[in-house]
């Protein structure tokens, strides 16, 4: 039978216990996750005070379950899942909602202890019978609804069982994964589709440019891409065929590539874009990769 982890996931503002229910009999619901049939009973702490202990999770503990398609399965939570979903229970101010069999809401219960198990031997709920592994979530709960309290003394009621939202794991791993794995394929994609085989004098076209920009500025002169596109090519960066065939389109401004540098923009963006050299290989570059 699967035995899945489940996780808190930090992302999901949802994910962690919402609420303590008081059960006798197990509550599943598909996703949320609402625990119970515990094997630790609840201890009567205090009659007077009406104060109840018990373990709220314990860690490693296999747990059956059955989904919506009657598919059985086991689940536990780790010693830092346990840990976390303390920690957030108390963060998010939940410690006085409680449901009664994971059904309705009932008041007048409140957690007024929590611990987690660090020594198994002298742990005070060694004091109250429990026999209960390192890590495990102890909580006191006082009840000071009569209904409830009566249903404790009748025996009705005979543990706590967390309510929340919790991620599985595995599922969570295979999301990562497949979503690593579709990066890597973008990435080979653009690999695949990136060229450098432009010649050596596009590089020294783009230098050129660069060089004279240092010394003088670029004054009005190209946009952000055209200076993006000389830095590329200067420094022998991979190129996609959408930036070829923009190199290639350059050849309508090839009526102002004979003027001198600072003589207007137009000899200065022709080198930036590889010059003479870099358009012509743009264009028959895009001919070879469409004609493939």
């Amino acid at each position: 039978m699967q035995v899945i982890e489940l996780i808190i996931d930090e992302k999901d503002s949802q994910s962690g216990i919402d609420a303590v229910s008081v059960v006798e009999s197990p509550a599943i619901e598909e996703n949320f996750i609402a625990l119970s049939k515990h094997e630790v009973e609840l201890k009567e702490v205090n009659a007077e005070k009406r104060i109840l202990m018990g373990a709220a999770l314990i860690p490693n503990k296999k747990i059956y379950r059955v989904n919506a398609k009657k598919e059985e399965y086991y689940i536990y939570f780790s010693e830092d899942t346990v840990r976390q979903a303390m920690e957030l229970f108390f963060k998010n101010g939940n410690q006085s909602n409680a449901t009664y069999e994971h059904k309705d809401a009932v008041k007048g219960m409140t957690v007024v202890e929590s611990w987690l198990i660090e020594d198994e031997v002298h742990d005070k709920s060694k004091k109250y019978g429990f026999s209960l592994p390192k890590g495990t979530w102890m909580i006191s709960m006082k009840v000071d609804n009569d209904e409830v309290w009566n249903d404790v003394k009748a025996g009705k009621v005979k543990g706590f069982s967390i309510e929340g939202y919790f991620a599985d794991k595995l599922e969570m791993s295979l999301e990562q994964k497949k979503k690593q794995d579709l990066i890597e394929q973008l990435r080979d994609l653009l690999k695949l589709e990136s060229y450098t085989d432009y010649p050596e004098a596009a590089k020294e076209n783009a230098k050129i440019a660069i060089r004279y920009a240092e010394e003088n500025g670029w004054g009005d002169c190209l946009t952000a891409t055209g200076k993006a596109r000389a830095n590329q090519l200067a420094n022998g960066e991979a190129i996609s065929e959408e930036t070829i065939a923009r190199m290639a389109a350059f050849e309508r401004h090839r009526q102002n590539s004979d003027k001198e540098l600072g003589d207007g923009c137009g000899r200065l963006a022709w080198l930036a874009w590889g010059g003479d050299e870099g358009v012509a290989w743009a264009q028959r570059k895009l001919e070879q990769i469409r004609n493939k």
